[in-house]
């Protein structure tokens, strides 16, 4: 499971971005970075035998990550190339691992070869040109094994591709059947249906919300913008980028939730802590509205609600539609200046593409998968976890994989969003203020930060 990280370390982090922001700006401002809203390029070939000779020449790599027992991934990697030893490292999850990174890449020394990056901090790291670009290196076709949208996420607009989608996380409603039985409800088509029942339901047991939004997780709040169509973000070139948290889809969602927090019928418990996890267990939550990832979590977390709980797709705005978002997931990247930079490249893509690799990360570390093969495998789509009362809950998310909107773009400054979204628009939820004030104010304080680092901003 990969989820936005918090950590005590996001101060440090948030200054060395911005050291490595106003560096990258001021080259491109020279002429000597590249723009990030170029036409799509070539990039320069390797040949065949080049990468024949890399993947059979003594080789170590360094490798950077921190989901577990992958050295039995890497090992199949290793028995087809016996010439290449990985050094698997895990340097910290999510957030303490991309400090330790951006310390090395400062240092010009002890960055790894390769290393997992999340969907949302690529553009973090391709804008400050420390990640290769790996066209040269891949094998043809390779686009078409994953999911549209996982590889537009990897994708640079100059036609880059900076990392290996490797496991995703899109959006679903983990629902109690037996709490919406007792209250004659079904699982709601629209989000009209959703605040309905969640209304009904609060009058009859006020003890039940029907979900919780957490004050504390701007991954949830991104994914269901990414449904409704938002585009809170957009990079147009290496200075400039657009910023959009405020605007008419925004405020939708903003009004939508804030009435419910206000009656009551939904709550805003900060979730992954002691208290979220017993009012899983009590029964508190009607549904959880969460990623693909979430039916293993959730299975080893709230173990005494086996059997009660079925997956569906979110609620749509538009019936007529079935639109979905994401929240979570990562890549495989090669830190640009590897001295092996084939045998990385040839790393990424073999873990994340081999049939075997694949299915292993799927069945063993329970990620999410991004290749449509995998998706479409009968065994793994049928899965009927008892947990689920046997609900084939794999085939449920499946489906809604293909629903994502390839659109969605995520920030260079990512730490800093997420910083000010806690201090303002998750801080309203907490408060039961209002949340298109805080909209307002995330959309100015975020502005200003990008205008501080360089950035041109909505220009």
């Amino acid at each position: 499971m990969i989820r936005f990280q918090r950590s005590t370390g996001r101060s440090r982090a948030l200054h060395t971005t911005a050291l490595f922001l106003a560096a990258t700006l001021a080259l491109a401002a020279c002429g000597g970075g590249g723009d990030a809203a170029d036409t799509p390029q070539s990039a320069p070939a390797t040949s065949q035998a080049d990468i024949d000779k890399a993947m059979t020449t003594p080789t170590e790599l360094t490798f950077w990550t921190w989901v577990p027992n992958i050295q039995k991934e890497v090992d199949l990697f290793q028995k087809k190339y016996p010439a290449i030893k990985v050094k698997v490292v895990n340097a910290g999850q999510g957030e303490p691992q991309y400090t330790k990174l951006r310390t090395a890449l400062k240092a010009g020394t002890g960055a790894p070869d390769a290393v997992q990056i999340e969907f949302q901090y690529i553009p973090t790291f391709s804008i400050t040109d420390s990640l290769l670009d790996l066209r040269p290196y891949l094998s043809a076709g390779l686009k078409d094994k994953f999911v549209d949208w996982t590889w537009k996420q990897v994708s640079g607009t100059g036609g880059q591709v900076w990392g290996i989608p490797q496991d995703t996380g899109p959006m679903g409603m983990l629902y109690r059947k037996d709490i919406f039985d007792k209250h004659g409800i079904t699982p709601p088509k629209t989000w009209d249906e959703f605040a309905a029942s969640a209304r009904k339901l609060h009058a009859a047991d006020p003890k039940v919300s029907m979900t919780n939004l957490a004050s504390n997780q701007a991954g949830v709040w991104m994914g269901l913008l990414w449904q409704a169509g938002g585009k809170p973000f957009m990079t147009t070139a290496a200075d400039s980028v657009k910023v959009n948290l405020n605007d008419d889809t925004a405020k939708k969602l903003g009004t939508y939730w804030g009435d419910l927090l206000k009656d009551g019928s939904v709550s805003a418990d900060p979730d992954f802590t002691d208290q979220w996890y017993q009012a899983l267990n009590r029964g508190q939550y009607a549904t959880w509205l969460t990623a693909a990832w979430g039916p293993v979590f959730l299975s080893g977390s709230a173990k005494s609600t086996s059997g009660k709980w079925r997956a569906a797709p979110l609620p749509q705005w538009d019936a007529s539609k079935q639109v979905s978002g994401n929240w979570g997931g990562s890549t495989t990247a090669v830190v640009k200046g590897s001295k092996n930079a084939i045998a990385a490249a040839k790393l990424a893509e073999f873990l994340n593409t081999d049939p075997e690799s694949t299915k292993m990360f799927a069945t063993e570390q329970f990620l999410f998968p991004a290749t449509k093969a995998l998706l479409a495998d009968p065994e793994f789509v049928q899965q009927k976890p008892a947990f689920f009362g046997g609900q084939t809950v794999n085939q449920v998310f499946s489906g809604i994989s293909d629903t994502v909107d390839t659109e969605f773009q995520w920030p260079p400054f990512l730490d800093q969003a997420v910083n000010d979204w806690d201090e303002t628009v998750g801080k309203s939820f907490a408060n039961k203020s209002d949340p298109n004030a805080a909209l307002d104010q995330w959309q100015s304080r975020t502005t200003d930060y990008a205008k501080n680092q360089g950035f041109k901003v909505n220009q």
